[in-house]
């Protein structure tokens, strides 16, 4: 649970021994980043992040994102950002076992083909 821990916007959540967090979707395959109404989460270097200052904590973001790994604090959507103002990713420095690596980008896009896949099932399914 280092990564938890050490995560500097609390947006780890470790359940059941795996740390929960965004996986930064593609831009055209992120739920959050294609819903939000103030246009607050966008893509910044290769991470889906929230503005904050555009945010307006209507929590469709939070709604929308398959995983849970968005969270409303303080009345503004909450989750991973890379540690894209940080010198390194904090999660990964902590993790003891090297389950967390920084470049994750087959993992995630294997996950997300899938996801996809058994949502397009499920509403072909649902249509019928």
């Amino acid at each position: 649970m280092k990564c938890e821990r050490n995560c500097p916007k609390t947006a780890i959540h470790v359940n059941n021994s795996i740390p929960l967090f965004c996986m930064h979707c593609a831009p055209n395959k992120a739920p959050c980043l294609n819903i939000c109404p103030e246009q607050a989460i966008e893509e910044l270097g290769g991470a889906i992040v929230v503005n904050e200052d555009k945010c307006i904590g209507c929590g469709m973001c939070r709604d929308v994102c398959p995983i849970g790994a968005i969270d409303m604090v303080q009345g503004k959507a909450n989750k991973c950002d890379l540690c894209i103002n940080e010198d390194t990713q904090n999660c990964v420095d902590a993790c003891p076992t090297e389950a967390l690596v920084n470049d994750s980008s087959k993992i995630v896009s294997q996950k997300q083909d899938r996801l996809v896949k058994e949502l397009q099932r499920l509403k072909v399914y649902h249509e019928e």
